[in-house]
């Protein structure tokens, strides 16, 4: 933090390397100074109480295979297959991707779809960020230039919560053109929806999280609500037109598998 502070835009730390390097490449990124912090931290995922946390330098393999993620944050393990390839998942941070900010990123559109938060440290100390506060636009986050992420914090999925990863992509391994993130929570006494949460990407400056009062309905009119919010740009991989369409169909079948996983109808 202190190399950081001290030379502030002209920094860049150096983690996987697996967003950094190739903005090297394409000259998109000019630091005088690169820092390592891969020696920094050697913890593991920890459970403490109804929260999983996961230290900054937990790998995307670490992500799709360790069992306390798969038991305790399903969605995010299902989601890691979709990031990247080998190379990536093997090399790419957890703080990595949610620091790059990529408004396609799968675990971005997990982090807010699953309420995390993110501890950041700077020369003033340690506060806490959620996710629905981090993101700031294309690459941009909320953190101060000299603020590092050191853990990111996931409430444990409940024994009736339901979940579901969906995205669209060009060729595997590309950049989602839309991706959906849904969680879906039963009242324990009734099973009816208790609570639900549906993340976008691909379809803004940044990853999104469709507003609470969109999700009244069946899955498919909760969908259609929540496209018709979205005005998503126009580039070279698809319009914003199929954006929208994607970001309706994705959701309506994202919402439905995760109410069946909640009831148990599905595994």
């Amino acid at each position: 933090m202190r190399l950081l502070a001290a030379a502030g835009d002209d920094a860049k730390v150096l983690a996987g390397g697996q967003s950094l390097m190739p903005m090297l490449n394409l000259r998109l990124a000019r630091p005088e100074l690169l820092i390592d912090i891969n020696l920094a931290d050697q913890r593991a995922p920890s459970l403490a109480g109804d929260v999983l946390r996961l230290p900054a330098l937990t790998r995307h393999r670490v992500l799709l295979e360790h069992p306390l993620i798969r038991q305790h944050c399903p969605l995010l393990a299902d989601a890691i297959r979709y990031v990247g390839n080998v190379r990536v998942r093997n090399r790419g941070t957890i703080a990595g991707s949610l620091a790059h900010a990529d408004p396609t990123s799968e675990i971005g559109c997990c982090a807010l779809a699953t309420g995390a938060r993110v501890v950041a440290r700077g020369p003033h100390g340690e506060r806490t960020v959620p996710a629905g506060d981090l993101f700031a636009g294309y690459w941009a986050t909320t953190l101060d230039p000299a603020e590092i992420i050191t853990d990111v914090l996931i409430p444990a999925a409940g024994p009736r919560q339901g979940w579901s990863f969906h995205e669209m992509v060009r060729r595997t391994s590309d950049f989602a053109i839309v991706a959906v993130a849904v969680t879906v929570d039963l009242a324990e006494r009734t099973g009816d929806p208790a609570a639900a949460r549906v993340a976008l990407a691909g379809v803004a400056d940044r990853v999104v999280l469709a507003g609470p009062q969109l999700l009244n309905g069946d899955p498919d009119e909760s969908a259609a609500r929540i496209a018709d919010t979205l005005d998503p740009a126009d580039d070279v991989h698809a319009s914003g037109a199929y954006r929208r369409r994607l970001a309706r169909v994705l959701t309506a079948r994202a919402l439905r598998q995760a109410f069946a996983r909640a009831t148990g109808a599905a595994p």
